[in-house]
């Protein structure tokens, strides 16, 4: 089980695309076409299963938005941070 982070932590930690919203971090990728978008989305939640960390996904036909949270402990921890680190480092891949 992991800790809550403070406002703080979430501001120094956040990447910097993303945002906070409440208890989630979200962040929107654009693409050109629909296909790219599904098969991001697809590349996600390859990294969710592998991380067992599993994010909202929504994909619409030029972006595909992504939230995270922890809601076992009811906000926002190191595991959402790291989620967000792994698919940004998948996307600039």
């Amino acid at each position: 089980m992991a800790d809550l982070l403070s406002d703080a932590e979430i501001e120094a930690e956040l990447p910097a695309e993303w945002d906070r919203e409440d208890d989630e971090i979200v962040r929107v990728y654009e693409f050109d076409d629909y296909l790219r978008g599904v098969n991001f989305a697809q590349m996600v939640g390859e990294i969710a299963e592998a991380q067992f960390h599993h994010p909202e996904i929504v994909i619409r036909y030029s972006g595909v938005e992504i939230r995270l949270t922890s809601h076992e402990e009811g906000g926002i921890t190191d595991a959402d941070i790291e989620m967000a680190e792994l698919i940004e480092s998948e996307r600039d891949a």
